[in-house]
């Protein structure tokens, strides 16, 4: 079924001559709870029959090793947690659409960064390549949160 509308009503209204008017209409967004849908995915089962935890222990990453070197705290301390949950909430849709700005940054280095001493041909790959990874990142991030929201 298609989102329900909400009107809510701005208390700091005041007549200008742009933006919305003293009722804002909003979509109604359910929350995402991202623990549940993991669960419903059966994700630790599926980690389980991949054996991902043990090609880890193999290639020298155990949750040991990631107790004595303090991941968890300096995650929490760097506030990792709150930025996954922002990030589990936002809109696949937003950030598919980061992308196409990063792939034009990426386009526009190779075009408008002469090709003139070696040094400037590394700079342009290495920004250019930069660029093209992070677009790649938030490409298959979004496809990833939207099958993570979807119901």
């Amino acid at each position: 079924s298609p989102p329900l509308k909400v009107n809510a009503y701005d208390d700091d209204w005041s007549k200008q001559w742009f933006g919305a008017g003293i009722f804002n209409e909003d979509a109604e967004n359910e929350p995402v709870n991202i623990v549940k849908k993991l669960e419903k995915k059966k994700l630790l089962s599926q980690v389980e029959k991949a054996g991902l935890l043990s090609r880890a222990e193999s290639a020298g990453i155990s949750l040991s090793q990631i107790e004595k070197l303090g991941l968890l705290s300096k995650a929490e301390d760097l506030g990792l947690l709150s930025l996954a949950e922002n990030f589990a909430s936002s809109s696949p849709a937003a950030l598919a659409s980061l992308c196409l700005p990063l792939l034009v940054a990426a386009i526009a280095t190779i075009v408008f960064v002469p090709d003139d001493s070696t040094v400037l041909v590394v700079t342009q790959n290495v920004v250019a390549s930069f660029f093209a990874v992070g677009a790649g990142g938030l490409f298959v991030s979004s496809i990833i949160l939207s099958a993570l929201q979807e119901e």
